[in-house]
């Protein structure tokens, strides 16, 4: 609860919520956009453009005359089939600039905006359409990589609810479901291993969530999935908390390697250096009046060329931090999904997430027979509150039933 005088910045404050999900709608607006775009022989860097120029102008049409920061939370970043991590090339950098999308090709699409510092990141995964998948049937292994993502995301989201929230029954039976334990992070790799493994596909190591807060995608809690060693985890989900859920899924082994590309994503820290050079300074002076705390590309200042100059020092005293490109160490397509989601005495808000599939339309023989499984991914994320939506989707079928029949074509509620 905030004092007297301070403004509640957490879920307790309605107006918080409807930042997140307006900033929510233009994530969802602009993914639907470049989605279109993503076609063969399209250029990654024009999409990128493209993307922030529409999140740009998207962002500018709400809270007019209000004064409260607002702007991109995550640049437009298009992926490869074999990266893992966010991508955007520069424009400077002639080879990487050239870069087209291939048919086939598995490619994933992350960005995001944020209203008074609450961001909403949204990522999806989809397949740039070829003759192998003509009229959107996806066969093979495109179709056993997407469903391993999809259901392990969907799992995941399930095995993220604090215990008992969703409980029925006396109100002894609801007490006992609460007091238990919450699931550990390595019993959650476990079952999402199991999912994965149903389609011949393994978890990206060290796939990280991570507590959302105000100005901060970072927060001090994280879930480390397939964690690599020296890395773990730390606390666990809570009402009221607002969660980046990313899930990432392999068609190799799921091992990484940092890549040659040169990076281009960072982020401010919280670590304050007396910069020597007056490049070093200026450029940190434009990405904290433009971009907060928040992750941007070097496209995205106003001379790239002295941005990528300027970072060199930032980087080194640590007042950025620089994101890695990291690809699959086999060079294998990997898919992954980034959720907004907040968790309510109701259950999970989806507030950006990619949209559901047509999973009627991937073709595959492979299925989840794990019964433990198949049981947490039938239950609700959230309660019924009573109101119906004109546009309400229907609930989708049982892992089991989709992956045989194909016939879980529908949306699980929201």
């Amino acid at each position: 609860m905030a004092e007297d005088g301070e403004i509640d910045y957490s879920l307790n404050n309605p107006d918080t919520l409807t930042k997140y999900k307006t900033a929510a709608q233009i994530s969802h607006k602009v993914l639907d956009a470049v989605t279109g775009w993503c076609v063969e022989g399209e250029k990654i860097l024009a999409i990128c453009q493209k993307g922030d120029k529409l999140l740009d102008e998207e962002v500018a049409k709400v809270y007019k005359g209000k004064k409260i920061s607002k702007g991109i939370s995550h640049p437009t970043t298009v992926s490869p089939s074999s990266f893992v991590t966010p991508y955007t090339p520069l424009s400077s950098d002639v080879e990487e600039a050239s870069v087209t999308l291939k048919p086939g090709e598995v490619i994933k699409i992350q960005l995001g905006a944020q209203i008074d510092g609450f961001g909403a990141i949204v990522c999806d995964t989809i397949i740039i359409p070829s003759e192998k998948n003509e009229n959107d049937i996806l066969p093979g292994r495109e179709a056993d990589l997407l469903l391993a993502t999809h259901y392990a995301n969907e799992l995941l989201l399930r095995l993220m609810m604090p215990h008992g929230l969703l409980a029925t029954g006396s109100e002894e039976e609801k007490k006992k479901a609460a007091s238990e334990k919450p699931i550990t992070q390595s019993k959650m790799t476990a079952l999402l291993e199991k999912v994965v493994k149903s389609y011949g596909c393994n978890l990206v190591e060290s796939t990280t969530c991570w507590l959302f807060e105000r100005n901060e995608i970072e927060g001090k809690k994280k879930i480390v999935l397939a964690p690599t060693e020296g890395t773990k985890g730390e606390g666990v989900p809570e009402v009221g908390e607002v969660w980046g859920v990313e899930m990432g899924v392999s068609m190799g082994s799921g091992k990484v390697r940092t890549l040659g590309n040169r990076p281009t994503l960072h982020r401010r820290t919280t670590i304050t250096y007396g910069l020597k050079r007056p490049s070093s300074r200026q450029t940190l002076s434009e990405i904290v009046k433009k971009f907060g705390t928040f992750p941007f590309s070097l496209r995205q200042l106003d001379d790239e060329r002295a941005a990528k100059v300027g970072v060199v020092e930032c980087v080194r005293s640590n007042v950025l931090r620089q994101y890695e490109v990291v690809g699959d160490k086999d060079s294998e397509p990997v898919a992954r999904l980034l959720s907004t989601v907040a968790i309510t005495k109701n259950g999970l808000v989806r507030l950006s997430a990619p949209p559901s599939p047509d999973l009627s339309k991937y073709k595959t023989e492979k299925k989840i027979t794990d019964e433990e499984i198949l049981k947490i991914l039938e239950q609700p994320v959230a309660r019924s509150t009573g109101a119906k939506s004109k546009n309400r989707k229907k609930k989708k079928k049982p892992a089991k039933k989709a992956s045989e029949e194909e016939e879980g074509d529908t949306s699980e509620e929201e």
